[in-house]
């Protein structure tokens, strides 16, 4: 087949057929992971934070290149914002619903995040969703980018494995204002909730999960293997949903049960 014909089978742009994607630099790498440390334990931590922290370490970088960074990881400070205008500025953004509301059963609230994942001389992103009530972690995915898609598809397989929630609560990130986010999720008759702008607590379960993965395990074994971090991040959801006591529910561990129950119905 002859390379005109397949770029127009494949719908590929002719002067980008030959395009590689850039990858980043190792030192910024290594920037990126010093920074997502950080920032676990310190999210209120904005651009100048971030930049004295890594200055205090020895490691020379001006405010330009940690904003770019910061973007790329998808990570920004925690601190009161302005209120958002009415019109015009966020066409798909929707209020925080779940303030003052009892969640007392499974599946009447999911959160869901992503989060920068750093690895020896790379990263990846990880996606998530946990149920609120029972800190059950309801399906995740990991990936090499931040496309809305990843989104969507991983809260279909986890509506198609347990069920529709009532609610499910995201930031405002542009993956979930996005139209075909929002046809998702209203396709199926559930209610969207988002947290205030630079209100970390709002969605503080799924917050609160990834500092506890890194911290137990991400950090611990570092690797440059893909296949090697995915089934060892596999291998910890098991444990965290199955075996690891929780404080938020008096040290007992998910109610893991209701799911196993609802897939045997199905």
């Amino acid at each position: 087949m002859s390379r005109h014909r397949f770029c127009k089978l494949t719908k590929t742009n002719r002067s980008t057929f030959y395009y590689r994607k850039k990858t980043e630099a190792q030192g910024n790498i290594d920037v990126m992971n010093k920074m997502d440390e950080y920032y676990s334990e310190h999210p209120t931590a904005g651009v100048r934070t971030m930049r004295s922290m890594l200055l205090m370490q020895g490691i020379a970088v001006n405010e330009k290149r940690v904003r770019r960074l910061m973007r790329k990881m998808g990570i920004q400070a925690i601190y009161p914002q302005k209120k958002l205008t009415k019109q015009g500025q966020a066409k798909y953004v929707h209020p925080y619903l779940l303030k003052g509301k009892k969640i007392d059963s499974p599946d009447q609230v999911w959160s869901t995040d992503i989060t920068y994942v750093p690895m020896r001389h790379g990263y990846m992103y990880l996606y998530a969703v946990i149920d609120v009530h029972s800190r059950y972690i309801v399906g995740w995915r990991f990936s090499n980018t931040l496309d809305k898609s990843n989104c969507i598809e991983l809260m279909e397989e986890c509506i198609a494995k347990h069920g529709t929630p009532e609610i499910v609560n995201t930031d405002q990130g542009s993956q979930y204002t996005s139209a075909d986010w929002i046809n998702t999720l209203e396709g199926k008759g559930i209610s969207i909730s988002m947290d205030g702008r630079g209100r970390c607590k709002d969605n503080i379960w799924i917050e609160r999960f990834w500092r506890t993965i890194k911290q137990e395990y991400i950090y611990r074994y570092p690797t440059d293997v893909v296949s090697d971090l995915r089934a060892g991040i596999g291998r910890y959801m098991e444990f965290y949903n199955e075996l690891r006591p929780h404080q938020s529910l008096g040290n007992a561990t998910p109610p893991s049960k209701i799911y196993r129950i609802k897939d045997k119905a199905a």
